[in-house]
């Protein structure tokens, strides 16, 4: 290439117009210029809000992303608050059930106490309460342990009764423990009078057998005046229970023409289910004076005001 067609100007990047500095002062001097026009004349409003209403959208989407992470952090946390919650309110729910279950047994036993209490000053016999412990474990037999024995007073034959009536007779006696025999046991027997007609029988336990044997009165006439709805009571003369008790109450009489005596079933008046706390009395026996000696008996009979027994002088 021949050297006289070659360009020998100096490239744009050699090329220089005003000087740096006088770039640095001119812009410096706009600038400042144009912060003082906005300070006093809000020159640059108007181009603020045309820049601030064109970039309201680009902001608006770029915030999209970051509000709904937001929104996702608040929600879980939000769930997460709520079951803490619920698990939190189960529990108070449980507790508050037990504590109702609780005061509704508690009231319950403070009934029967209140009714034990009541029941105390209207026996005129020696008395100590007991509380039921567990029944006993012979399934033939209708038995309970309570928690008083010969230690606390206890004797064998004793009555035991609730605030409903008689339940049964203390059979065994342990130094601080007892048995006691249900009224429904097929051995148990109890003297009992009729209120409505004032006529004495007896009545057995063990009727109809089975996991709930009743009771039954034996030995009446087929013609004998019992209804359905009568009420027995303690008659007082076997020595063991105090008279007036309720017994049982009168709930079937079914009369056979093959039959001389009337089949009658009794439903106990003091239900043996249930049963917690129990008064045990003295029998009326032990209420009673000793039975004078022979020779007393002889010695006092010249006394006056003494008759001398049958058969004396003789």
């Amino acid at each position: 290439m021949p050297l006289g067609t070659l360009d020998r100007t100096p490239p744009p990047f050699f090329r220089q117009g005003l000087s740096a500095l006088s770039k640095l002062v001119f812009f410096s001097a706009l600038a400042l210029l144009m912060m003082v026009a906005d300070a006093r004349w809000r020159v640059v409003d108007p181009l603020r809000a045309a820049i601030a209403t064109a970039l309201l959208p680009l902001q608006q989407a770029l915030a999209v992303p970051v509000r709904a992470w937001d929104a996702a952090g608040d929600y879980l946390r939000g769930l997460e608050q709520a079951r803490a919650d619920e698990q939190a309110a189960r529990a108070a729910l449980a507790q508050q059930a037990e504590r109702a279950a609780r005061a509704t047994q508690l009231a319950s036993e403070n009934q029967r106490l209140r009714a034990l209490l009541e029941l105390r000053p209207a026996l005129a016999v020696p008395s100590t309460p007991a509380e039921i412990l567990y029944e006993a474990a012979d399934p033939y037999s209708r038995k309970v342990v309570i928690d008083r024995g010969a230690t606390q007073g206890v004797q064998r034959g004793a009555p035991v009764v609730n605030e409903a009536g008689v339940l049964g007779q203390v059979t065994r006696v342990h130094p601080l423990t007892s048995e006691v025999t249900l009224l429904t046991d097929r051995d148990a027997a109890i003297p009992v009078l009729n209120m409505r007609t004032q006529q004495r029988s007896a009545a057995f336990g063990g009727a109809g057998g089975g996991a709930n044997p009743g009771m039954e009165l034996r030995f009446m006439a087929g013609n004998a005046d019992v209804q359905p709805g009568d009420l027995l009571m303690t008659s007082g003369l076997d020595g063991v229970y105090p008279a007036g008790l309720p017994v049982a109450r009168v709930v079937a009489v079914e009369r056979r023409a093959d039959s001389g005596f009337a089949r009658i079933a009794l439903a106990p008046a003091a239900a043996p289910d249930g049963v917690r706390h129990v008064l045990v009395l003295e029998p009326t026996s032990a209420q009673l004076p000793p039975r004078p000696e022979p020779e007393a008996a002889a010695a006092g009979a010249g006394r006056p005001g003494i008759p001398a027994p049958r058969g004396a002088g003789r």
